[in-house]
């Protein structure tokens, strides 16, 4: 496991749960250190114990050695730095799996392409779907989707991960997931808007609807696949985190519509909120592709220029109309 966040502690937890030997690398010496002596990263998954099956280091290369797969757990902003770190030490060969939610804000990339960039001829699966970690680490029921275009390296890895409390499906199109994956944040961030601002059900459900119709059109003209979108890591993973409370997105979300300047609502927390940064680089392929997507340019508006919230939401009710 590299990268030793909430995420990233939490699939920790489950593989080691699972019957895996398992070592997780933190860049921070101190969260290293309290796992491996406390069991427990009060900073991430407070209230957690973490299991005594997890080997923790702040050694990548003790991380690494003899892996059978690296599961690359780190925010999108430091992803390829950290494997251009890795990239002298991946075993032969382990298999790279994905569990990074974002874009490379520069590249427009998607993970899995920043690592088949700094890591060519490896195999690269992606993994995603409704999964808050703190709900993870604690073993209950969660299913997620695997993706890899390697369908036995897929099918493979599905095996070596699913569990009790962890169902694992597999997937070829690697494209619909990453992307569903990281573009709902930024309907979350929306969602929590909605929410700060005082709205109710009925704006949230059509926020949902709307946000999935805009992120299905962007990972399509991507290469990505309709039936994707409308499984767990396109519709499940939308309906979690837009209404979930422990959603970090939302949370910021709900920062802003109470009248939070982003800064202050950032600063609320040590854990990184994907969506701000996905939200610029979501509204940057759109453009790119020629695809519209006005629910994230209202977002980047609200985000980078300081738009009023509330003004965001009139603008999207009286755009033109349109039909379904």
């Amino acid at each position: 496991m590299l990268g030793g966040g909430a995420w990233g502690s939490a699939l920790a937890c489950e593989f080691a749960r699972g019957g895996h030997e398992v070592r997780l690398w933190a860049r921070e010496p101190a969260v290293a250190r309290e796992i491996r002596e406390r069991r427990s990263n009060a900073g991430y998954l407070p209230g957690v114990e973490l299991s005594s099956g997890i080997a923790a280091t702040s050694e990548i290369g003790e991380a690494t050695q003899g892996a059978e797969a690296l599961v690359i757990v780190v925010p999108s902003e430091f992803y390829r730095g950290v494997l251009r770190e890795l990239a002298p030490l991946v075993p032969e060969q382990a298999l790279l799996v994905s569990a990074t939610k974002g874009l490379e804000l520069d590249t427009l990339l998607r993970m899995s392409e920043v690592a088949a960039a700094e890591l060519p001829g490896r195999t690269v699966a992606a993994l995603s779907g409704p999964s808050f970690a703190l709900e993870v680490a604690r073993g209950q029921p969660t299913a997620v989707v695997l993706a890899s275009q390697d369908s036995a390296a897929a099918e493979r890895l599905q095996r070596a991960l699913s569990s009790r409390s962890l169902r694992v499906y597999a997937s070829s199109d690697v494209i619909g997931v990453e992307l569903g994956g990281a573009l709902k944040n930024v309907i979350a961030i929306a969602a929590g808007i909605l929410d700060g601002l005082g709205y109710g059900h009925n704006t949230v459900a059509a926020l949902i609807t709307r946000g999935l119709a805009e992120i299905s059109r962007l990972a399509i003209a991507q290469g990505g696949r309709a039936e994707t979108l409308a499984g767990l890591a396109g519709l499940g993973d939308l309906v979690l985190t837009c209404t979930g409370s422990l959603s970090r997105n939302r949370s910021l979300g709900q920062a802003l519509g109470r009248g939070q300047t982003l800064e202050r609502a950032l600063g609320g927390t040590r854990q990184v909120v994907e969506g701000v940064r996905t939200t610029l680089a979501a509204c940057a392929l759109g453009e790119r592709a020629g695809i519209e997507l006005p629910i994230a340019l209202q977002m980047r508006d609200v985000l980078e220029r300081g738009k009023p919230p509330r003004e965001a939401v009139e603008q999207l009710m009286l755009r033109t109309l349109k039909r379904e």
